[in-house]
């Protein structure tokens, strides 16, 4: 029920990032959820998120961004088949240098591990269950209401409708995803065009979902490695329901097909074969999903001389990352953890408050966008210009960071708290990796995959 005493709040998309902003803003304001689908019931396949059918994970900093603004919402994910991984332990990962990780077991860091359709639903059925939030489906934002200096709503459209409505708001926050119409609304309101950067390596995805050989196998993750064109990747990822999703990558010249017959042979040519070995004699459940279009793509609001209060844009309509990084969800939950700490304190309504805002989203942003653009932008064609030499000195950096990882856990559990957002890259300049870096043991690295007899047996056999 609405409250006259509250601010009132419009949030565009009923994805992650729009749920969460939801369940962020819901106590300090009513809020309205502005969706263009129908939503489905339970973990279901939904039109507007054509990436859910492959693999996906939500590292250590949306972990606690996620309890943060949902308590006990892991706890109820691993409750319906999720699983908290521990990366390294559960994890057997080659970096993008071609570098395998030792499994160490001393790091803190926990992978929170599901379908998309399942985190989807439970998120969903968590925030919608608030009576102060409205949800309003089929129904479109056409543009926004106000002037360069303050919006003051929203003008939607209802599917089925030629008739345009405006809707009151103290505060519209765009959650709308890579496809935002933001720039574009800002534009018709005055304002100048949004500066845009794009990097794309030319990944192409294809999933396959399989029947899990055996129960409570590790992750198999192989990097594509940016210096050895194409960049060719996968991942064997154990869902809820017995499963394996499966999806392999590669850029530009080296992209799979939606053929089913040749999904086990791109995974056997892979940097290493592990996981078409692992996948040739599973059963598959499904055909092959293939998705395009997964640039890196960086919008700096942050940049525009002039915003207007009433107006925020966060999530991937901000920043969207090539997915094999897996930071999209960790993204938009610690953008919605900002949120609602700014919320708290009324400032995002107040004068100045949007702008605010606008700045303090950019910075999970901003820590995604560097990890991912210094790895794709050495695929051939990401990007108009050769890499800076500033690029290269820290790719090399990385990489020695890499090797240190693969040695010493120290150094291991320093990478993975910058890889999962709970650090800031400068936290790989601390005195634990250099020292690694430096003096740690130079013992060899690994030769192939850490699987274990056992596991590789269990599903390959002894041949």
């Amino acid at each position: 029920m609405s409250d006259a005493s509250r601010p009132a709040a419009v949030v565009i998309g009923a994805g992650m990032s729009g749920l969460l902003a939801a369940a962020a803003l819901v106590g300090h304001a009513d809020v309205t959820l502005i969706e263009r689908d129908i939503l489905p019931a339970g973990p279901e396949p939904r039109r507007g998120v054509p990436q859910a059918r492959h693999a996906h994970m939500v590292w250590t900093g949306g972990v606690t961004a996620l309890d943060t603004l949902l308590p006990g919402l892991t706890e109820e994910l691993v409750a319906r088949g999720a699983r908290l991984a521990h990366v390294m332990g559960d994890m057997v990962s080659r970096a993008p240098n071609e570098i395998w990780f030792r499994r160490f077991t001393s790091t803190p860091h926990r992978n929170l591990v599901c379908s998309r359709d399942l985190l989807d639903a439970v998120t969903r059925e968590r925030v919608l269950a608030d009576p102060r939030i409205t949800l309003r489906q089929s129904t479109t934002v056409v543009h926004l209401a106000g002037d360069a200096a303050q919006v003051t709503g929203v003008y939607l459209r209802t599917s089925g409708s030629d008739t345009e409505e405006y809707l009151a708001a103290d505060l519209v926050l765009d959650a709308s995803g890579r496809g935002s119409r933001a720039p574009h609304w800002l534009e018709r309101l005055g304002l100048p065009a949004v500066p845009e950067r794009r990097v794309d390596a030319g990944v192409v995805y294809a999933t396959r979902v399989f029947k899990a050989p055996v129960p409570g196998f590790p992750l198999v993750n192989v990097q594509a490695n940016p210096a050895v064109a194409p960049g060719r990747g996968g991942i064997i990822l154990p869902v809820e329901g017995d499963r394996w999703i499966v999806t392999l990558s590669g850029t530009r010249g080296g992209e799979p097909t939606g053929d089913p017959d040749a999904f086990t042979d791109f995974a056997l040519g892979l940097g290493d074969p592990v996981i078409g070995e692992l996948i040739r004699d599973a059963e598959p459940l499904t055909g092959v999903a293939l998705t395009r279009g997964t640039a890196n793509r960086r919008r700096f609001f942050e940049k525009l001389g002039c915003w207007p209060g009433g107006f925020v844009v966060m999530g991937d309509a901000v920043g969207g990352f090539n997915p094999v990084y897996g930071h999209g969800i960790t993204v938009a939950a610690q953008c919605a953890v900002v949120l609602r700490d700014c919320a708290a304190g009324r400032g995002v309504f107040g004068p100045g408050g949007a702008r605010r805002l606008q700045r303090l989203v950019t910075r999970p942003v901003a820590a995604a966008w560097d990890l991912a653009v210094g790895q794709d932008v050495f695929y051939p064609g990401a990007v108009d210009r050769r890499p800076t030499c500033v690029e290269r000195v820290l790719a090399v950096f990385v990489d020695r960071a890499v090797a240190a990882g693969a040695r010493d856990p120290r150094a291991l559990g320093v990478l993975l708290d910058v890889m999962s957002l709970s650090r800031p890259a400068a936290w790989l300049l601390s005195p634990g990796m250099l020292f690694a870096m430096l003096f740690g043991r130079r013992r060899a690295f690994l030769a192939g995959a850490p699987l274990t007899v056992e596991e590789r047996e269990a599903v390959v056999g002894e041949g």
